[in-house]
């Protein structure tokens, strides 16, 4: 389906039985590294920076491409047997969607296809590839069988659709519009990011599309905790709401904070907890259009804010950190997260704070570095106060 809603085509797999495989045996590696939001992100204020079109493609059947090494053996499937030898069983040479080892080995073919045509591989993100030729650069991010692809030079663009079409069997879905639900839309003045179809879906499902609005996702007075004294709800309802709203902020920084706090609560939830989560549908009915603005032809530093509470979780008296990334003028990671251990002073809880800060700074330098940008300096404000 498109960003409508609409189907744009079908799909039909080959999928191997649902039979016990052994590791060591029918497997040996089954990680196989899928891109971080962070790292899409980036790549979009990194062609808002250089002002280029991004583009997406699908590898059609993608693990159906993917070489295993381990003996697997499958029956016939029923309509295909041979004649000759109806009893025999097939060894699989490329893997089958099912197999453990499916996603690994597409994409091991795909990351030595890139190797083999001059690609290098990002060292902080292994699913980011980069090839210079003369001055242009062309990027490549991978996430599982889409591909986001993009240059200073569109002939390095058809190059590579060329020679992936050659290589695999391809869909080219031109200008990249929407994908993982983010929908994406490209201009002149810069790119917009926003899940309004995503937010319409959600308050449609949990009903609560015809509920009046409110201004922020909660209130500064609200404090949650266990409220071991309160009315129990239905778990799986209130976990499907946490785990949607968790996924809406790829798009929704303004909600982290809020969703992070509640989510702390379902193991045993309770009404004042679900009062809580339907205040912040109820601030996303008013708020549907809201996304991430990434304008073009900006600079291209990093800063980063960090800034953390003291004691403000009532169950455990734990801190809370929260921390976000401006690359230029886009907002490109953020998140809010509770520390793991005790702060014994507001001092100590903004120090683990602006650690976890430094951390992801780092990560960040490195994908900045693979695209051919070096920063000596980046500056880490806490409080407002550069570090």
């Amino acid at each position: 389906m498109d960003e409508s809603g609409v189907v744009v085509r079908n799909k039909a797999r080959l999928v191997a039985q649902s039979y016990n495989q052994e590791e060591g045996i029918d497997f040996d590696e089954t990680f196989a590294p899928v891109a971080r939001l962070e790292s899409i992100r980036m790549l979009l204020a990194y062609a808002c920076h250089k002002d280029f079109i991004l583009y997406q493609m699908d590898v059609k059947s993608a693990f159906l491409n993917g070489y295993i090494l381990e003996e697997v053996y499958v029956k016939q499937p029923p309509g295909f047997e041979n004649e000759k030898f109806p009893n025999h069983v097939y060894k699989l040479l490329k893997a089958l969607y099912g197999l453990k080892q499916a996603p690994r080995a597409w994409y091991d073919r795909l990351k030595n296809f890139l190797l083999e045509n001059d690609f290098s591989m990002g060292k902080a993100d292994t699913t980011l590839f980069v090839k210079h030729k003369n001055q242009d650069i062309l990027i490549v991010q991978i996430y599982v069988d889409d591909i986001i692809f993009g240059s200073t030079n569109e002939l390095l663009c058809k190059e590579f659709s060329l020679c992936m079409s050659k290589e695999f069997e391809m869909s080219m879905m031109g200008e990249l519009k929407y994908f993982l639900g983010l929908q994406i839309k490209q201009s002149e003045e810069g790119i917009f990011i926003n899940q309004a179809k995503y937010v319409k879906d959600l308050l449609k499902r949990f009903g609560i599309d015809d509920s009046k609005t409110k201004n922020t996702p909660m209130s500064t007075t609200t404090k949650l905790d266990k409220d071991e004294k309160g009315k129990e709800v239905d778990i799986k309802m209130y976990r499907g709401m946490i785990g949607s709203l968790l996924y809406l902020t790829a798009s929704r920084p303004d909600i982290m904070f809020s969703v992070c706090l509640c989510a702390r609560f379902q193991s045993c939830p309770k009404e004042s907890h679900l009062l809580a989560v339907k205040r912040i549908f109820r601030y996303l009915s008013g708020t549907i259009d809201i996304g991430l603005w990434y304008p073009r032809g900006t600079h291209i530093d990093l800063t980063c804010f960090s800034d953390a509470d003291f004691a403000g979780y009532k169950v455990d008296k734990k801190s809370t950190s929260g921390t976000c990334y401006i690359l230029g003028h886009s907002l490109v990671s953020w998140f809010s997260k509770k520390q793991n251990s005790v702060a014994l002073s507001t001092t100590e809880a903004e120090y683990i704070a602006a650690g976890s800060c430094c951390a992801q700074a780092l990560w960040m330098k490195q994908t900045l570095r693979d695209y051919g940008i070096n920063l000596e300096q980046i500056p880490i404000k806490c409080d407002n106060i550069v570090l």
